[in-house]
């Protein structure tokens, strides 16, 4: 019989065989591990006992909604409080004081009884004798009172006059015109007059002041001045007399 010849395994590296069996061990380190696992018995745990949670289901009523609030009665009208009756007690007047009169009482005189005369015999008749008459005196006159005259009124003080300008008082209703012959005037010069008037605005009196004119170109002006008229100065519906300047300036061409 012939023996085939099998092929020649080659012979295996002690390094590789080193891992080889590290592997197996592993393997049966873990095996041994598992089994050891499976073969240990789970502890029994006692079962706690508690009361069953007993749940009670609530049914939630909604709140009942608020009524609507009742309208107030209205109110009842006040009545005015009726007027008090006073009642008017007609009292009798208190009779009027009786006035005591004195009665004076006389005493009537005791009429005297005619006494019982014894009858005589006529008389001669004596002669009448007339009384002497007296003469007739006229009364004296009763003297004559004089009365006194009515006392007269005090005059009533004209108003004191005030103090104006020509223009913010008053203005002139105849303004004065000077007019001057040729020689007259020798030289340009200027004056003031001073004038008075009355209530009516009538000039009374003007006087020439504070003159660089002559003595006869004062007078001048001073009359034309006095010729002219104003307005009435009327103060809270009184007229007053006023009292006024009017400057001049004459210039000489």
């Amino acid at each position: 019989m012939s023996h085939s010849s099998a092929p020649m395994m080659p012979a295996p590296n002690p390094m590789k065989k080193k891992v080889i069996a590290a592997l197996t061990a592993a393997v049966i380190g873990h095996m041994g591990v598992l089994w050891a696992v499976s073969q240990m018995k789970t502890p029994e745990l006692k079962p706690i006992e508690k009361d069953p949670i007993q749940v009670r289901f609530v049914k939630l009523q909604e709140a009942p909604k608020p009524l609507p609030p009742k309208p107030k009665p209205p109110e009842p009208k006040k009545e005015p409080p009726k007027p008090k009756e006073v009642k008017i007690v007609d009292k009798p007047l208190p009779p009027p004081p009786k006035k005591v009169e004195k009665v004076q009482q006389v005493k009537k005189a005791d009429t005297p009884k005619p006494a019982v005369k014894p009858v005589e015999a006529p008389a001669k008749p004596s002669p009448v004798i007339a009384p002497a008459v007296s003469e007739n005196k006229t009364p004296a006159p009763a003297p004559v009172v004089k009365a006194d005259p009515p006392a007269q009124p005090a005059p009533v003080s004209p108003p004191a006059p005030r103090s104006v300008s020509i223009g913010g008082g008053v203005s002139w209703l105849k303004a004065p015109k000077v007019s001057f012959a040729p020689g007259e005037l020798k030289s340009s010069c200027s004056l003031v007059i001073a004038i008075s008037a009355n209530e009516s605005g009538k000039v009374i009196s003007a006087e020439a002041k504070n003159s660089s004119c002559g003595p006869a170109v004062n007078r001048k002006v001073a009359a034309a001045a006095k010729r002219g008229q104003l307005t009435k100065y009327i103060e809270n519906g009184v007229a007053y007399p006023t009292r006024v300047e009017q400057p001049f300036d004459f210039q000489l061409k």
